[in-house]
C-alpha cells in the first residue's frame, strides 16, 4: 500500500470506530432526568471523515495532474 493512501484510511478509520463506539457505548438517562451519551464522539467522527474526503480529492487531483503532466 502506497504511503499517501494512509491519510485517506487512517482517518476513515478513525470514522468508523467513532460511530461504531458510539453505538456501542450507548445512551442512558440518569436519575435527575439528564442524558448521558458520548457525545462527543459524533463531531469528533465528522471530522475524521471530512479529513479523509478532503484527503481523497487532494490525492485524487495531484495523481491526475501527474498522468496528464506524463
Amino acid at each position: 500500500m502506497k504511503k499517501k493512501y494512509l491519510f485517506i484510511g487512517i482517518p476513515l478509520l478513525l470514522t468508523i470506530a467513532c460511530m461504531i463506539s458510539f453505538q456501542l457505548i450507548g445512551s442512558e438517562v440518569a436519575p435527575d432526568g439528564t442524558l448521558v451519551e458520548p457525545f462527543f464522539l459524533l463531531p469528533i467522527g465528522y471530522l475524521f471523515l471530512a479529513i479523509s474526503i478532503v484527503s481523497a480529492i487532494l490525492i485524487g487531483i495531484t495523481s491526475f495532474m501527474k498522468t496528464v503532466k506524463q
